[in-house]
């Protein structure tokens, strides 16, 4: 094959419907709309949802539950992923998120009891569960409460 063979693919490349072009277009006169209706005026048409004047499924449907607007979004980490630390290091959110360890910073993070701690750190969080704050304090370090 050369330069010069090359070609779309058969039916890759449609042509623009050219509406309301004169009858020998194939698209004159109503072009594709039809005989009155909805659909044939200009701004006509449905909202999406719209049955036709039926109930719409988001309305038959029933509703439970409430969504909190005021709700915080905390990540849980385990205090193992903090092995990983040099001794003596202080640990803070922004620290995590320099790191890589939390990607998308939420409202704060919280401590959980999972796993085991070996270095000695200083540990600052919004939050920590009793497990997780006795381990780092056995491990030697401090967890302090942002």
């Amino acid at each position: 094959m050369k330069l010069h063979e090359l070609q779309p693919s058969a039916g890759s490349r449609q042509k623009r419907k050219r509406v309301g072009r004169g009858m020998a277009s194939g698209m004159g006169k109503t072009s594709s709309r039809g005989h009155n209706g909805q659909n044939s005026r200009s701004g006509g048409g449905v909202r999406p949802g719209f049955e036709g004047g039926q109930t719409p499924l988001a309305r038959r449907l029933p509703k439970r539950g409430f969504t909190n607007p005021n709700r915080k979004e905390i990540i849980a980490l385990d205090v193992s992923v903090l092995n990983r630390f040099a001794e003596g290091t202080e640990i803070t959110p922004e620290f995590l998120k320099q790191q890589g360890v939390v990607k998308n910073m939420k409202d704060g993070i919280k401590f959980l009891g999972n796993g085991n701690i070996d270095v000695k750190l200083v540990v600052k969080a919004n939050a920590f569960s009793k497990s997780a704050a006795e381990k780092i304090a056995s491990a030697g370090g401090t967890a302090e409460v942002i």
